[in-house]
């Protein structure tokens, strides 16, 4: 089977039952990168700035090292997780008998979504298929192989679905285009990718079932380094996806879509894991990054200096809106469906700072200087307001902000508290503005602090 141009993947989709329309080719958007590219991002996205991202599946069982599990003891054959199942498995254990210890006994999907709401996350990722290939659903070419034939004997991705939009959140899917042992994909690997055996038996059906079934708000690709994007077919699936979904207007997508395509192809970019890149960039970009710093997936032997602590997620935050960029933070449920409560104390304290400085994150846009000069001094802006955003508080009470332009009208006051603060001009320092009588200790928010600025340049 060769590598399939439009036409012959229009009629592939259709004999399969999951597209018929001409539109597909003749559609505003063509199954090639210019034109795909040129679509503008919806709104919603950059408007939400900050999101939950899941990674949970059979991995979790033996919830060790971390989601690469199966692959670092199988193929790499590291150390530490051959000596962790020859120490606590029988000799000829196969990845494959973790799956029914994978139950979810106590996911609670509506738990999860009130954790999330109250994060202040506005969109919700989750792992419907990582690289070992089990699905979170019912998939049609995942038999025996998923949570509805083995395991949790739950559509896990329905069920979440249900309760984040409950609570008015988006709904994200994250899919694998590859998977490390597959038979189909090993196949086409050995013929260097000139044959597409996994991709139309695989994930193809996979990627439809997921959009026609869930009408995902995002498509989060990932698995797509080792072949390059004609053997994936992502133009054509892009296409349809754009012009004839049942999410055509509203879908947003990553980058991820083959060899090659980070950072240049897609909607928002990833570029890479925990892409962070100190810059205001010219295209919308998201950093993911995990609570655990070690692993995405759940870790029995996680210890508390590898989870990350409240400033420092904060720090993260505001690095990443400041330039632009969503911020997607990572937690790893148990097999169980538990959310560790270290976890659910980031989270929740993540929520609890943006309930009082939200307005300078949501729907907020870049400033013309996002950060002072080797400070703790971050800026965003919304309309005729510019919003500084720091998280150590001066030890005399006056914030000295550099890059503001000030005017008899400007005026000054710190989100959560309604009163003007008093503010003078320095040649020398700037807009000195005056804290007191608030303190660290009584100002309405901790570990950061927001002061809105209405009148300046």
């Amino acid at each position: 089977m060769q590598i399939m141009g439009c036409k012959s993947f229009l009629s592939f989709i259709c004999l399969t039952g999951y597209l018929c329309s001409r539109a597909f080719c003749d559609g505003p958007y063509q199954p090639n990168w210019k034109s795909l590219d040129s679509r503008p991002l919806p709104s919603w996205y950059d408007e939400s700035k900050f999101g939950i991202f899941i990674h949970w599946g059979v991995f979790s069982v033996p919830s060790f090292g971390s989601e690469w599990f199966w692959w670092n003891w199988k193929e790499r054959r590291e150390f530490s997780y051959v000596a962790f199942m020859e120490q606590n498995y029988p000799p000829g254990f196969e990845y494959s008998e973790f799956a029914p210890e994978f139950t979810a006994t106590f996911f609670n999907p509506d738990q999860w979504a009130e954790l999330f709401e109250e994060s202040g996350a506005r969109y919700v990722v989750l792992t419907t298929k990582h690289h070992e290939g089990f699905t979170n659903w019912g998939s049609p070419v995942s038999w025996n192989w998923n949570s509805i034939d083995t395991g949790p004997h739950r559509d896990l991705v329905g069920d979440l679905a249900a309760a984040v939009r409950r609570r008015k959140l988006y709904y994200g899917v994250y899919h694998s285009l590859f998977e490390w042992f597959n038979p189909l994909y090993l196949y086409d690997k050995l013929n260097k990718f000139k044959t597409q055996k996994f991709v139309v038996e695989k994930t193809l059906p996979e990627l439809y079932d997921l959009v026609r079934r869930y009408k995902p708000d995002i498509i989060w690709s990932d698995g797509d380094w080792e072949a390059p994007d004609t053997y994936w077919n992502s133009t054509g699936f892009l296409a349809w996806l754009y012009n004839d979904s049942p999410v055509k207007d509203t879908v947003v997508t990553n980058d991820r879509w083959g060899a090659g395509c980070g950072c240049k192809h897609g909607g928002f970019y990833n570029c890479k894991d925990k892409y962070s890149p100190g810059k205001l960039q010219n295209h919308k970009w998201e950093m993911c990054t995990s609570v655990d710093k070690r692993s995405w997936g759940y870790r029995r032997n996680m210890m508390m200096s590898d989870v990350m602590d409240l400033p420092s997620l904060l720090t993260n935050l505001l690095d990443t809106i400041a330039y632009g960029g969503n911020f997607l933070l990572n937690i790893g449920p148990t097999k169980d469906g538990t959310i560790a409560p270290i976890f659910e104390e980031r989270l929740r304290g993540l929520g609890q700072w943006l309930r009082v400085n939200g307005e300078a994150i949501y729907a907020s846009t870049p400033w013309r200087v996002q950060k002072e000069n080797s400070t703790n001094i971050w800026y965003t802006s919304k309309g005729s307001s510019v919003y500084g955003i720091f998280t150590k508080w001066p030890i005399d009470n006056i914030l000295q902000l550099e890059s503001p332009k000030t005017f008899p009208n400007t005026t000054v006051t710190m989100l959560g508290i309604p009163k003007p603060l008093k503010w003078t001009t320095s040649p020398t320092k700037g807009l000195l503005i005056s804290l007191s009588p608030l303190s660290p200790f009584t100002a309405p928010s901790k570990n950061g602090w927001t002061v809105k600025m209405e009148g300046v340049s």
